[in-house]
């Protein structure tokens, strides 16, 4: 019984590394190289939701260490972020950072056309172009 409760705690250890970044990391890989963009949104959302987590940690450590299930509680929340099923990293995103904080304080980015503006001649130019590129004069 215990080389079982041995290879369960060995488990245990490998599983918040493997589902916190070995997995994210070989699906963002896949997800820059698709053409689909639903896939992009879900591991972009994943990795700034994990770094505030990982930020939240840090700096609540010495609260957390009173709680000795938290390594558990946050496996079993980045799985939810993490699974193709629930897809909770885009969930969250779109249900609390997209409506609560991109509408309310960058309303122009919410659209998805922040970076362009309409130039004289009716078509679309991007600002950062603009402002990188010299003005000509005439």
């Amino acid at each position: 019984m215990s080389r079982f409760w041995t290879l369960m705690s060995g488990l245990h250890q490998l599983a918040g590394p493997v589902t916190m970044l070995l997995y994210p990391l070989y699906a963002s890989v896949v997800a820059i190289e698709s053409a689909s963009k639903e896939d992009d949104q879900q591991w972009l959302s994943y990795w700034i939701l994990y770094s505030f987590l990982t930020l939240m940690e840090m700096l609540l450590q010495p609260l957390l260490e009173w709680f000795p299930i938290w390594y558990d509680v946050k496996l079993i929340a980045v799985a939810w972020l993490v699974l193709p099923q629930f897809r909770g990293a885009a969930f969250i995103y779109n249900k609390f950072v997209r409506e609560k904080v991109i509408k309310r304080y960058y309303p122009g980015i919410a659209g998805g056309h922040e970076y362009r503006s309409s130039s004289p001649n009716g078509k679309m130019k991007n600002k950062l172009a603009d402002l990188i590129s010299p003005k000509r004069s005439s």
